[in-house]
């Protein structure tokens, strides 16, 4: 695998934390006060971000030129049931948005059904092809859609939308958008996190989707999602103690849960951050990435679970034409928003991208749905009670903004 941004998409199918991007709804939080009022606690962090509460998205913005709303959900209703003993589940649905003919995706507002489950989505657009195979997978699956731990569980999916808590609808003003080709599909991914189960049953979850699709008469610059992970090697604070709290126990439990992918990540991370070093254990980890390519960044965001600290986004850090394109010193779990940037920004081919995360093994303790989980080293996995540092860019990949 090469050390580049490209690359580093199979990295991350959530993504939180995360997990993701464009184009969000916001699950509305409901704040742990022992976590919040704690000198040293971030002023994040719900039992489950914003479990318990009910959705209602924002008045609809109107629609701009060309554009028009398409109305998504899923076929059925699906009650989630995480494998291998732990509690999580990705489920991966077809949706199939009707194209006949060339659009872009400008917009869309993911609607969480059932808020005690739902973590976060992640949208895939899939070709024809794909589209197909995915329906096979569906089709020879029990019940509604199929699990799908770290990708969308068919080729070449392309991240074109993703919702977490704490934000709504994105529009971006440059003429831009997610090209949606005639015959494209999507497949929508929900990380149900079943932290809640032994209070009250699970329930079941019809989750939505409210797409903005232009009619592909105008010229839009083409957007991609750019992933920009580092790993997570937080151990157990000194006061914690446990059989997980030794890395390589740790490591197996997320593959025991996940899968081999898991594994196969946490060695990925390591291998393109660190050059394969042995891993080193602190609360703070980066990952530098090289551009393969120049791209215009419209907007921004980052996403981390339960224990995560700060996290920042830079642009050719150390050199004299640094910048941060992200900058959240006090990460809050439920405030997940996508960040247009107040002017788009140029990467060049062989700029080097940063994302760094601190995450404090501390919070544990203070929050209502880890603190009788046992104590653990924390490494990158799927679960709400495991960590991710992941970067999100939205950007299109030609040297000059669209107007």
């Amino acid at each position: 695998m090469k050390h580049a941004v490209r690359p580093a998409r199979w990295l991350l199918a959530t993504a939180v934390a995360l997990a993701a991007i464009l184009l969000i709804a916001s699950c509305s939080g409901q704040r742990h006060p022992a976590a919040s009022n704690h000198p040293d606690a971030a002023p994040a962090t719900a039992a489950h971000g914003g479990h318990g509460e009910s959705f209602e998205p924002p008045p609809v913005a109107p629609l701009r030129a060309s554009e028009r709303f398409v109305n998504l959900k899923l076929p059925e209703p699906y009650t989630p049931a995480a494998p291998s003993g732990g509690t999580d589940e990705y489920r991966c649905f077809l949706i199939d948005p009707g194209l006949t003919g060339r659009a872009f995706l400008t917009g869309s507002q993911f609607l969480p059904q059932n808020t005690d489950i739902v973590h976060h989505a992640i949208i895939f657009r899939v070709g024809p092809d794909e589209a197909k195979a995915a329906g096979e997978l569906d089709a020879r699956t029990p019940g509604e859609g199929w699990t799908c731990f770290g990708d969308a569980g068919v080729g070449n999916g392309s991240w074109v939308g993703h919702w977490a808590p704490g934000a709504n609808e994105t529009l971006l003003t440059q003429k831009v958008g997610y090209p949606m080709p005639p015959g494209s599909q999507l497949i929508m991914q929900v990380h149900y996190n079943l932290l809640t189960a032994e209070d009250k049953p699970v329930g079941s979850d019809q989750s939505g989707l409210r797409l903005r699709l232009t009619d592909g008469k105008a010229d839009l610059a083409p957007l991609e999602t750019e992933q920009l992970p580092a790993p997570v090697e937080l151990p157990c604070t000194a006061e914690e103690s446990g059989p997980l709290c030794d890395r390589e126990a740790a490591v197996r439990d997320v593959v025991h849960r996940f899968g081999d992918q898991a594994g196969s990540t946490v060695t990925g991370l390591n291998q393109l951050c660190n050059d394969a070093r042995p891993p080193v254990a602190s609360a703070t980890q980066h990952c530098d990435r090289k551009a393969e390519e120049a791209a215009t960044v419209y907007a921004v965001a980052g996403h981390m679970h339960l224990l995560g600290r700060s996290i920042k986004v830079e642009l050719n850090p150390g050199t004299p034409g640094a910048q941060t394109l992200l900058d959240i010193p006090t990460y809050d779990f439920d405030e997940q928003a996508i960040r247009p940037l107040a002017k788009p920004v140029t990467v060049n081919a062989g700029d080097t991208l940063r994302v760094t995360c601190t995450h404090d093994a501390g919070l544990r303790k203070l929050l209502p749905a880890m603190r009788d989980l046992p104590p653990r080293y924390v490494v990158w996995g799927e679960g709400t009670s495991d960590e991710m540092c992941l970067g999100l860019l939205v950007w299109s990949p030609r040297s000059q903004p669209a107007g």
